[in-house]
């Protein structure tokens, strides 16, 4: 078992990865919560909801809710549902919220478990390899039709629990997205470790020590951020390298059509074409487009309307005074947050996603 401890500025929390951890979940549940409700969605519930629930139902006084799966029900509706569900159940301000399911899941259940009751404890238990990077560091949020995590939260849980048994049954899709996600760990961290995750296949030969070895590093990064900069007022933003023009292209295409991680590992292209750019320096392009291509990430879009994209963009939570700042990299291992013209940033966006429907 491999575990971990955050440190935050209300209190510390573990993380703890390891196999069969949903039959042991009630020996990291350190207080008689009066109930515990658990949040999943229509994909997670058939597998691992009677786990959890079994596991708990003979200490605590045990109810769930089942939401759609899909990044559609990380909105305003279902996070009200939410809470009059929650209402309904009874659970007071000594209650506790278990997320079980992927990075929506963890992020909407945060969300609702920061401002019920102005915050009840809750748990996260992520089932996808994505979620490795969402679970740790207290960000919660929900979508606005305008942009993606507008409306959010930073509140840590009390605990995250990665039973790495429940990435067996996780489509494709999903290990290719939460790859992205350790391949930006690889790129931003002192040292680099893209040399590891360059020569990973994600096929049916991807080995399960191959997956925890990279999910402990990649959390590890995340951590060691987290930990200097709780609340993203300085190098916590390095974190969103791929992600502002991965964002606008996920919200403009419609969640759904394109998963989180997949928009962003097109985000993370252009940023790295753009810092060759930008600081006259040579990043490994080709090899990251050649990963990207032999492990089956869509790299042809549709035709985007630049106009909506830099939109998009300048919703940012990075963007101030309307000011697009992108996090680019002066070399693999040293990310830096730069404000972008807005003339120069259009043109060489227009440049980029001509090459990607064409190529």
């Amino acid at each position: 078992m491999e575990q971990l401890s955050i440190k935050t500025s209300t209190h510390d929390y573990p993380v703890v990865i390891d196999q069969g951890l949903r039959f042991k979940l009630k020996s990291f549940i350190n207080k008689d919560y009066p109930s515990v409700y658990i949040m999943t969605d229509s994909n997670v519930a058939p597998l691992y909801l009677d786990d959890v629930y079994n596991t708990l139902k003979d200490q605590f006084h045990v109810t769930y809710s089942i939401i759609p799966a899909g990044e559609e029900s990380k909105s305003s509706r279902v996070y009200f549902d939410l809470m009059t569900q929650l209402i309904e159940a009874g659970v007071d301000r000594d209650g506790l919220i278990i997320a079980l399911g992927g990075g929506m899941i963890g992020d909407l259940a945060g969300f609702v478990a920061a401002t019920y009751l102005r915050g009840v404890d809750f748990i996260q238990m992520p089932t996808t390899i994505l979620a490795h990077d969402s679970s740790v560091g207290g960000k919660v949020a929900i979508n606005h039709p305008l942009g993606k995590n507008l409306i959010g939260a930073f509140y840590p849980p009390v605990a995250v629990i990665y039973d790495v048994e429940t990435l067996q049954t996780i489509p494709f899709r999903e290990i290719r997205s939460g790859y992205a996600e350790i391949a930006k760990h690889s790129m931003i961290h002192t040292p680099p470790f893209w040399d590891q995750i360059k020569s990973v296949t994600l096929d049916e030969s991807l080995s399960e020590t191959t997956l925890i070895r990279d999910l402990i590093h990649g959390i590890n990064v995340k951590a060691n951020i987290v930990e200097m900069d709780e609340r993203e007022a300085n190098i916590r933003q390095f974190l969103n390298f791929g992600h502002t023009l991965g964002h606008a292209i996920e919200s403009e295409l419609g969640y759904g059509k394109m998963t989180h991680g997949e928009a962003v590992a097109i985000g993370m292209l252009f940023a790295m074409e753009l810092s060759e750019q930008h600081f006259s320096v040579s990043l490994p392009v080709d090899a990251f487009y050649d990963w990207m291509k032999r492990n089956n990430y869509p790299l042809n879009l549709p035709r985007l309307s630049v106009n909506r994209l830099m939109e998009r963009m300048k919703r940012d939570k990075k963007t101030k005074n309307a000011t697009i700042k992108m996090v680019l990299l002066k070399a693999l291992g040293e990310p830096i947050l730069v404000d972008m013209e807005d003339v120069s940033l259009r043109q060489q966006l227009e440049s980029f996603l001509e090459k990607m429907v064409i190529r």
